[in-house]
């Protein structure tokens, strides 16, 4: 059964004082705005800003309160800048939560570095490594991707249904890489399958021909790019296609992008891939809501962006409070059942529902189930890329 703590009359007093006041309730959306991930930012940062403006418009947090998103950089790959980033958040504008980060590396340091010791809830959209599923974190990270763990499982069922037994690897020198490329191979070779060689390479170079040399001695059906559509993933892909080593790739989440359609076009067609996603209704509506709004609600992460947000938020609701120490424990009650379901565009009635005293199972965009650790259950979506687009092949 799901049960609420109630906060304490003077944290309950405190809310309505500052609700009352008409002060913001600040919210910060950390995202690599530039890096190696820049092309998915925007529309992560959308989703976000969507479910808090949505919030806003309601009337309904905390009798009242406003939500104002303050965004900053993540860079994706430079923890220190991330660092930095998120200090100010917390230090200067005196955010109560914080949207991220997007990248695995900085999303790890920004948590030990500074949420943690400040303690600020975080709940990221899309850092995957399953070094985070273990991270101490003291309550206070979630995220509404799932872990790498799944997503190597994932992978292998897709490859192993087209056929493809055997393959080269090729992972971003960092915990992202690092991470789904162990994920993939233990679950690839155990149902099978033959890596013929795991190699990272690292992000920033002009050339990759000598990684793709060694890809191509080693030979495999297919290579298996582990990287970042907009940095090091996409170098190795085009070096590979010049040379002639590799003609297919499969792509996980970090190089599902629009970006990538557009750099290669028909040159990878009969290539596989998958991201985070899901055909619910919830996933539907929010890509209403987007196209609405003009921007691109199919873009990986941005549904998970606006579950991020909109789960701190109710949480707040829920507990009747702004600070992280007391809505830290919300979070999961009503990410889950029991309760009534609580799609995207329904912010409004889970917030009612909540200050009357009742119970949601927020479903949201991307059908969020949080299990463990606070993380996604883990839905996703499979592609193939034919005529130079990529094409949608189902759900997993």
């Amino acid at each position: 059964m799901k049960k609420f703590l109630l906060a304490s009359a003077a944290t309950l007093a405190a809310s309505a004082a500052f609700a009352d006041a008409h002060s913001p309730v600040k919210l910060g959306v950390v995202l690599g705005f530039t890096g190696p991930l820049e092309s998915l930012a925007p529309q992560m940062a959308a989703g976000a800003e969507m479910a808090m403006a949505e919030v806003t418009d309601s009337g309904l947090l905390l009798d009242g309160a406003t939500v104002e998103p303050v965004r900053a950089d993540s860079t994706c790959i430079d923890a220190a800048a991330a660092t930095s980033a998120t200090e100010r958040l917390i230090t200067g504008d005196g955010v109560a939560g914080i949207v991220g980060a997007d990248c695995s590396g900085v999303t790890g340091a920004m948590l030990s570095n500074v949420a943690v010791p400040n303690g600020v809830v975080m709940i990221s959209p899309s850092a995957t490594s399953p070094g985070l599923s273990i991270a101490e974190d003291n309550g206070l990270f979630f995220r509404t991707a799932p872990s790498d763990a799944r997503q190597g499982v994932i992978m292998t069922e897709i490859l192993m249904d087209k056929g493809i037994e055997s393959v080269a690897l090729t992972y971003t020198n960092n915990d992202y890489g690092k991470g789904l490329a162990d994920a993939f191979q233990t679950a690839f070779q155990e149902a099978g399958g033959t890596v013929t060689i795991s190699a990272a390479h690292e992000d920033g170079k002009a050339d990759y021909s000598a990684e793709v040399g060694a890809l191509a001695a080693a030979g495999g059906d297919r290579l298996v790019v582990a990287g970042y559509v907009d940095q090091g993933g996409s170098g190795v892909v085009r070096a590979s296609i010049d040379s002639g080593a590799f003609d297919t790739f499969h792509f996980p989440d970090g190089m599902i992008s629009q970006a990538l359609v557009d750099n290669f076009g028909s040159e990878i067609d009969g290539s596989t891939g998958q991201n985070p996603g899901t055909d619910s209704p919830g996933a539907a509506l929010y890509q209403e809501m987007a196209a609405a709004a003009d921007y691109d609600g199919t873009s990986p992460f941005s549904a998970e962006a606006y579950d991020a947000a909109a789960l701190i938020m109710l949480a707040m609701q829920a507990s009747g409070s702004t600070d992280p120490s007391v809505y830290k424990d919300a979070v999961m009650d009503v990410a889950n059942a029991p309760g009534e379901q609580i799609l995207p565009g329904e912010l409004a009635k889970g917030l009612q529902i909540l200050a009357d005293g009742g119970d949601i199972d927020y479903v949201g965009a991307s059908a969020v189930e949080l299990i463990g650790p606070g993380e996604s259950a883990g839905n996703y979506r499979e592609v193939g890329f034919a005529d130079g687009d990529l094409v949608v092949e189902g759900y997993r």
